[in-house]
């Protein structure tokens, strides 16, 4: 009778343990019930595991084989769920997990077919028997492939992100709206309820189990993203003094989450910028608690969940703590999914894209749309994100944010994978605020990943100089990127005007590889290359209204004489950068033509130039140097690309800015401030004992090299023979080529760019990079004929080569042949159906055959990838014109008219670019660089015809263009 009733209590707990199993497999979630039908199943686990060690010879004496087997299985699997009990099941222990799983659905699967033969159910002989117990097996199959499906797939197919084909029609649609408690930020919580901001200030309680991740974090930007950051700090608190407490809700919805969620950034911040929550930063729960994102316009589009349950892992109650931490060693799957979304894995970029990315409009600005800084589209759409088609290079894999930003470390934390798991470091470009922190680690952390070959300097080329400094080869007027804040690069094909423009120089190149030399008292023009090497965005990326990124070229000879310097930075590289320099960022100006300089984009209304770097790019910057009558027999070329994190003016506000005393009114009568515009002047004399960070004054920001270059040029006598242009074109040598081709075709130098990837041609004409780009610069120029004849080339070569079959589908269609277009068109979207342009151009060549639905579908998908691309609402307006939908037309009517730019604004830059000749200079598409005034002053024939260069004194940098 005894041996009856366990082996009832055995069919019980093992019914119990299959049902709770199923459950706890299929459907994890971080509920109270969930961890109570885990705690259940421990204990059952525990109860049917000690009748078996009890039972078992028992059991084994009058069992058939199969139960046996079974009996045995089901032992070895309780005893190893024994073990897991006490060790857990994270990642790394994964297998043990499966083993158990599997050890007791075979017992159970053996202990029941034996059940049934012993009821007759299965019938009499070993085939019966043997199809019952298939059919079983198949049932069981079955119900792990359903639990399994449910589990994997169904909750990764639910926690996607996906765009909307219709963006809304102003800023009052996104988010909660104007009546929203977040609002202009795009975020918003479950149930639009505020969420304690205690909960984002809890970071310490993960360290229980991510100790080394912990750690990264704590010296991360992430970290110092909020009032803990004085740069960020002063823009804030100037944003609230002149544009109001509500706007500035813009930046808090990915800055501030211990404020804004919680309800305390109605508050002006200056009345709580010493409260903890203040200094809290993004916090592990800011980006962990994210449960869906809305869309890839950035601006915090996403959802924010407060998880009831985190109260219990942030417990002072030591025994509440420890039972969470039990339960969730036991079991991390409802953890994992609390606070690791599918998406976070799978689109990494995407889901980066909702706090690195930002447009402004009427309720920040009060001006209308205009797009902020953007990390992501540039990156989805160049060759690095795999996506991009007509990229200059393709990366032999992939890459997304994470690679670079959250690179794989070594870590024995609690959900490590082999070992491994993403630094949350996040290494960067922000060398400021450890330095600020006095944290040298991070420093140095920060300094390594910028010069870790990230990009590339190459002194490349020479020829002699011509007898205007600058002398711009087209009307930079019109460009796209001077209606907008940021870049225009891959993800739009139209920055470079149509027809022949620039002139093939007679250049000496590579210096290295051609002796290269001058003659005393000529002008040289020098080449210099900028390469994007391991930047899978703009470089510089960012707030690139604020930094201080520029080329310098420094020439010397061997007598120690400086006979050429542009970049340097005044004060012994303490102060400002010298003006005439080649910098990387982008110049905006206010309402009143103020340099946008203290973080200050709501007041942009205009923009004097934006000049970044693609990814994957190159910029060939153009010097003029003046060989000195007493120069020596040879001069040093050295070229540095330096990088300091914020400007000098904008640090000087950010420590110690004070608006001079007003006096008067502006002109006209009005305010010296409003949101359109800031007339004051600032002095640099304010308190420095309330700055946040270990530093208590003004720091001296390091400027980092990221590359350099040097070469050398000889030197020849003024009586000498004219040293004659050389080439010299190798097959090792295509890259540099190319990238000098590269630069001079975005600046819109064709000709020059076209005679640059000829060489590529020359020295290898199985290379099809150099006909693919020759021809790319004959279709810009319009001589589509040339353009296929050279096409062709590279097609021969490669015939599925995307971008070739790109720029060749495009003369085709310019040559109306819009059949044959397409066809290549269609070859590019079978390997990269996520180009934009691409499928804008295929969407382009139907709507002018008329096809109209089809047309559509293309620019619907374009929208999948970017509700807000310009060309896509556009042609969706005329193509529904065509439909006679003159609804769906109006829509993307207003959403053109929203997304593009205000060309009348460029009216602004005028009296400016007058006052600012430096600035002015680097406008042009194609320009030049001149010395500063150096101690050993040029010769007066040197300095005839060249265009003056002042250096900049603090006292002029202070004012920072306010008036």
């Amino acid at each position: 009778m005894q041996i009856d009733l366990v082996k009832r209590w055995l069919s019980r707990t093992l019914v119990a343990l299959l049902v709770s199993a199923i459950y706890l497999y299929g459907y994890p979630s971080a509920t109270i019930s969930y961890f109570a039908v885990d705690l259940l199943h421990v204990a059952i686990g525990i109860v049917l595991t000690i009748l078996l060690i009890f039972y078992i010879v028992r059991l084994f004496r009058n069992e058939s084989l199969l139960a046996r087997l079974g009996c045995l299985s089901l032992a070895v699997g309780a005893i190893l769920g024994i073990v897991l009990i006490k060790i857990g099941t994270p990642l790394r222990l994964k297998p043990w997990l499966y083993a158990h799983i599997a050890l007791c659905v075979l017992g159970t699967l053996f202990l029941t077919t034996s059940w049934l033969i012993s009821k007759g159910w299965l019938g009499e002989g070993v085939i019966r028997r043997g199809l019952g117990f298939a059919a079983l097996a198949l049932v069981t199959a079955g119900i792990a492939a359903g639990t399994w499906w449910t589990r994997e797939v169904a909750w990764k197919n639910a926690n996607r992100i996906s765009n909307p084909l219709m963006p809304p029609e102003t800023m009052d649609a996104e988010g909660d709206g104007p009546q929203g408690k977040f609002f202009p930020s795009s975020a918003q919580t479950k149930q639009g309820i505020n969420i304690p901001s205690k909960y984002f200030m809890k970071s310490d309680a993960c360290q229980r189990c991510h100790a080394d991740i912990y750690k990264q974090w704590d010296s991360s930007m992430h970290h110092f993203s909020s009032f803990n950051n004085q740069w960020y700090r002063k823009s804030v608190e100037y944003m609230q003094e002149v544009a109001g407490v509500r706007s500035s809700k813009w930046c808090a919805g990915c800055h501030d989450p211990a404020l804004l969620y919680s309800g305390l950034f109605d508050t002006p911040i200056k009345q709580i910028v010493d409260r903890p929550e203040a200094r809290a930063g993004l916090g592990c729960l800011m980006c962990h608690s994210i449960v869906e994102v809305k869309s890839t316009m950035g601006q915090g589009d996403f959802f924010l969940e407060y998880p009831k349950l985190h109260e219990l892992a942030a417990s002072e109650n030591p025994l509440v703590r420890k039972l969470h931490d039990f339960v969730v060693r036991l079991n991390p799957e409802p953890h994992r999914r609390t606070f690791l979304k599918p998406f976070m894995r799978a689109d990494t970029a995407e889901f980066c894209s909702s706090c690195h990315k930002v447009h402004l409009d009427v309720p920040v600005n009060r001006y209308r749309w205009i797009r902020g800084f953007n990390e992501y589209d540039n990156w989805q759409a160049s060759g690095v994100s795999g996506q991009g088609a007509r990229a200059f290079y393709y990366p032999k894999s992939p890459m997304n944010c994470a690679d670079c930003h959250m690179p794989q470390v070594t870590s024995g934390d609690d959900g490590n994978v082999n070992g491994l798991v993403h630094s949350h470091r996040f290494p960067g470009a922000n060398t400021a605020v450890p330095t600020a922190n006095q944290d040298q680690g991070q420093y140095e952390f920060a300094k390594n990943f910028l010069q870790d070959k990230q990009l590339s300097v190459d002194i490349f080329a020479i020829s002699p100089a011509g007898k205007e400094a600058n002398a711009p080869a087209r009307s930079e007027m019109g460009k796209p990127e001077l209606s907008t804040t940021f870049a225009v690069g891959e993800e739009s094909d139209i920055s470079l005007p149509k027809g022949p423009a620039g002139e093939v120089r007679p250049i000496t190149a590579p210096i290295d590889r051609t002796n290269a030399a001058v003659q005393r008292g000529d002008d040289a023009r020098v080449d210099v290359v900028v390469r994007t090497r391991k930047v899978g965005h703009f470089f510089p990326g960012g707030t690139v209204d604020a930094f201080d990124v520029w080329l310098e070229l420094q020439a010397t000879d061997e007598k120690g004489q400086t006979i050429f310097w542009s970049g340097k930075v005044e004060d012994d590289g303490k102060g400002p950068v010298e003006p005439g320099a080649h910098f990387y960022r982008s110049l905006q100006i206010d309402g009143h033509g103020n340099p946008i300089n203290k973080r200050n984009a709501w007041a942009t209304r205009s923009v004097v130039y934006v000049h970044l770097i693609p990814p994957g790019a190159a910029d060939t910057a153009h010097f003029r140097l003046h060989i000195l009558e007493n120069a020596g027999d040879k001069i040093t070329l050295h070229a540095k690309l330096n990088y300091r994190k914020f400007s000098w003016f904008n640090t000087h506000f950010s420590f110690v800015g004070v608006p001079e005393a007003i006096s008067k009114l502006s002109r006209g009568g009005g305010n010296y401030t409003t949101p359109d515009y800031d007339d004051r002047s600032w002095k640099f004399t304010g308190d420095t004992s309330n700055v946040f960070g270990n530093v208590k004054i003004i720091p001296d920001l390091p400027i980092t090299v990221i590359a350099e270059d040097t070469k050398t040029l000889r030197v020849l006598p003024r009586s000498a023979a004219v040293p004659q242009p050389k080439t010299v074109s190798t097959k090792e040598d295509w890259t540099r080529w190319n990238d000098y081709g590269i630069g001079l075709f975005l600046q819109g130098d064709l000709k020059a760019a076209a005679a640059a990837f000829q060489k590529i041609t020359e020295a290898d004409a199985q290379n099809p990079d150099g006909w693919t780009n020759i021809g790319r610069v004959l279709v810009q120029e319009g001589d589509t004929a040339g353009a296929r004849r050279v096409l062709e080339k590279s097609l021969a070569i490669n015939p599925r080569l995307a971008r070739t079959n790109f720029f060749y589908a495009r003369a085709l269609k310019e040559d109306g042949d819009y059949d044959g277009a397409m066809t290549h068109l269609r070859t590019v979207l079978e390997q990269f159906p996520r180009d934009r342009v691409v499928r804008n151009e295929l969407g382009r060549v139907l709507f002018l055959q008329k096809r109209y639905a089809e047309a559509v579908k293309e620019f619907e998908q374009t929208l999948s990838i970017d509700p807000e691309d310009l060309q896509a609402h556009y042609n969706l307006m005329l193509c529904y014109n065509g439909l006679g939908d003159d609804a769906k037309a109006n829509e993307h009517k207003a959403r053109y008219l929203r997304f593009k730019a205000d060309e009348s604004a460029q009216a602004i830059t005028g009296p400016y670019r007058q006052t600012h000749p430096e600035d002015n200079n680097e406008r042009q598409a194609i320009h030049e660089h001149v010395s500063v005034a150096l101690t050993a002053a040029p010769t007066k024939k040197a300095m005839a015809g060249r265009a003056a260069a002042p250096s900049i004194s603090p006292a002029r940098a202070r004012l920072g263009g306010s008036k």
